[in-house]
């Protein structure tokens, strides 16, 4: 979408447990948030282990709203020239709150809409104050994705590699609930990890493979037996924890490092929740230079990803807008 005036976009977000809208204003594709509003539903979800989708879809049902007037307040009411909303990946129940609500916004105010790859949100999350150079390699790290994606545009994409089991954000959840340290797992393990010591010595699933793919299942059931046979102590659960991390981080690097070599690449592109671990940050930026990472409060769901995404795709007619699961980019 190219539009040389400035627009304001009111972008939705519900592909997962996090309700969030956000008003981003765009004038000569310089990104300006106006106002980003994001309701969490941690505290409900922790008691399962995890996101419960029915429990996610009844909250989004009750936040919506209420978000969006304080989206709306916080930004002072401006005009809204364009919708942008995630129709997929994500929980399916989910997504079509999200889907449902954009759409009568769409149609009540007859304001074109925009339906938004929450992947690609990710990895254009980093537009708020880069510029990418081309060819890009982006690393999606995630709950629910782990992939390396070629990019040779803005909307030119092409997966080289994926997990085929567990995605690494899935891993550290599991990890999390086998060393009985809660939900979500990912800051919990980050926040371990400082005080772990080295000593223990899992394996690396796929490191050497000639491919772009991941696995951490493996992984994960490797921690299942080592815990096993050890005592939980707290010192040995931080150490576990540090190594956990940092088994992730040397299997995401080697395959980031072996993709930029065969295809060139001229910036790494980070994005999803797992992208704001410090360590993972910090070793990235160490080993390349031409890094791109989001802000922490960018690399998590939020809405101004879907809208800066949704500045880069093209209106659709508001009925023929659907909710997809499986949405590949």
């Amino acid at each position: 979408m190219e539009i040389s005036n400035e627009v304001n976009i009111l972008a939705i977000e519900t592909s997962c447990d996090d309700t969030a809208v956000a008003i981003v204003k765009v004038s000569r594709k310089k990104f300006e948030i106006l106002s980003s509003v994001i309701s969490s539903q941690i505290e409900i979800h922790k008691k399962w282990g995890g996101v419960y989708p029915t429990l996610a879809k009844r909250e989004h049902e009750n936040n919506l709203a209420p978000v969006l007037e304080q989206a709306l307040k916080k930004a002072r009411n401006p005009k809204i020239d364009l919708i942008a909303v995630t129709n997929g990946p994500g929980l399916e129940p989910c997504l079509w709150v999200g889907v449902n609500f954009a759409k009568a916004l769409s149609r009540y105010w007859n304001l074109p809409i925009v339906p938004v790859n929450h992947i690609e949100a990710h990895i254009l999350a980093n537009l708020i104050d880069n510029n990418i150079k081309f060819p890009a390699l982006a690393l999606v790290v995630s709950g629910g994705h782990t992939q390396l994606i070629l990019m040779k545009s803005i909307g030119k994409y092409r997966i080289l590699g994926e997990t085929r089991d567990d995605a690494a954000g899935e891993c550290f959840d599991k990890v999390a609930k086998i060393l009985g340290l809660g939900y979500p797992g990912g800051p919990i393990i980050s926040s371990e990890a400082k005080k772990g010591k080295e000593g223990i010595s899992l394996p690396r699933p796929m490191i050497n493979q000639k491919n772009y793919d991941f696995s951490f299942s493996g992984l994960k059931t490797a921690v299942l037996y080592h815990s096993k046979k050890n005592k939980k102590t707290k010192q040995y659960i931080s150490n576990m924890c540090k190594e956990v991390q940092q088994a992730v981080i040397d299997v995401l690097l080697k395959k980031t490092i072996i993709a930029t070599r065969d295809y060139n690449v001229k910036t790494i592109i980070l994005g999803g929740g797992v992208s704001a671990n410090i360590e993972l940050r910090k070793q990235f930026k160490k080993k390349f230079k031409n890094v791109l990472v989001p802000s922490k409060g960018l690399s998590t769901d939020n809405a101004v990803m879907i809208a800066i995404a949704g500045y880069y795709n093209k209106p659709r007619d508001w009925t023929r807008i659907k909710a997809y699961a499986n949405l590949r980019i």
